[in-house]
């Protein structure tokens, strides 16, 4: 192309009025906010699964102590750790221990914080918390860490078994994210979402779990079918 035609081209293209771009389209609303009370549990449950996690449904405390006891079991659970939350203080897991030979030991058990740490990290085999929130979009259990309920009482021990009231379960990160201010009534410091067991994979891509963190996620839900 000659210089002359290449300056006719843009001479044209500078002389042209200016435009403004089309309207973008609307997004489609997700599918998981159409959902209702019981079609999101049911989402909830399937994602859970997907990454790997052991879901349990239960329709009320007394059988959500009841499941855990054979967890317990199944697991030769002898010792754990749990936060002191709003769902696990409503359990009385100190007196659920008695009943089945397991010791149950709270943060504010421990004389300080190396003990503590000692606790999660030596002598539990899992640390069982309730949570603030679930997402079924991802599976994700969300807590927000205070002096009730310490990360590690999550992160530590090789299990983690999460208590969830199902009417905590919110279609996506967005439907979370919006309550998080509301319900700590300022914005929280330290927040964990949890989707499955940590995994990590090494240069070769293969995967480990349990690498920063538990091995084994296990999700109590509790709450009567609302279908």
């Amino acid at each position: 192309m000659s210089s002359t035609a290449k300056n006719e081209i843009l001479d044209k293209l500078r002389a042209a009025p200016p435009s403004d771009p089309p309207p973008r389209p609307e997004l489609p609303p997700l599918n998981e906010l159409a959902l209702n009370g019981e079609e999101m549990i049911e989402k909830f449950v399937e994602t859970l699964t997907l990454i790997g996690c052991a879901v349990h449904r239960v329709p009320d405390a007394r059988e959500a102590l009841d499941k855990l006891a054979e967890i317990a079991a199944a697991e030769g659970l002898t010792k754990v750790l749990v936060s002191e939350d709003d769902v696990i203080a409503s359990l009385d897991l100190p007196e659920w221990g008695t009943k089945n030979n397991i010791e149950v030991v709270a943060p504010k058990d421990c004389r300080d914080r190396q003990e503590f740490k000692r606790v999660a990290f030596e002598e539990v085999q899992a640390g069982i918390t309730g949570v603030d929130f679930a997402v079924a979009e991802s599976g994700t259990l969300v807590l927000i860490h205070d002096e009730k309920q310490p990360r590690l009482v999550s992160l530590a021990p090789i299990r983690h078994i999460a208590v969830v009231p199902v009417d905590r379960i919110r279609p996506v990160y967005e439907s979370v994210t919006n309550e998080l201010y509301e319900k700590s009534g300022k914005a929280p410091n330290h927040i964990s979402f949890i989707s499955g067991a940590s995994m990590t994979g090494d240069i070769q891509a293969t995967l480990f779990t349990g690498m920063h963190g538990p091995k084994t996620v296990t999700v109590i839900l509790v709450g009567p079918d609302s279908s």
